[in-house]
């Protein structure tokens, strides 16, 4: 019922900055909560950024500071800006949505995957 096309994934260099998005269409308003994992090679995914429909906002240590997730309801639209890129950022990341607090994390819809890449 819901589907997620994400863009803006690239190469750029340590320092750098990227902006993800996630478009969101289909059943929109049942969406509680949309987020951002990543999946490094050789690397458990993990939890990056989520944002509630209330407008709570959650990030992980590593990119608290850096990253920032906001919407754009208007367009039905969820953006992730990394500034301030490391290495370790690069990952495969992944657009999701919950529809309730019980899949906040687990997520019930995915995006297709943008690669980011962080390198000299």
């Amino acid at each position: 019922q819901v589907q997620l096309v994400e863009s803006g994934g690239g190469l750029v260099q340590p320092g750098g900055s990227l902006r993800l998005s996630c478009a969101a269409s289909g059943s929109i308003f049942s969406i509680y909560a949309m987020g951002w994992y990543r999946q490094a090679p050789g690397k458990q995914r993990e939890l990056v950024a989520r944002i509630t429909s209330g407008g709570s906002t959650n990030y992980v240590d590593s990119v608290k500071g850096r990253f920032t997730i906001s919407r754009d309801n208007a367009k039905n639209t969820v953006y992730l800006q990394m500034n301030s890129l490391k290495p370790e950022d690069t990952a495969v990341y992944y657009c999701y949505a919950a529809l309730g607090i019980f899949t906040i994390t687990k997520g019930d819809y995915w995006g297709q995957g943008t690669q980011v890449t962080v390198s000299s």
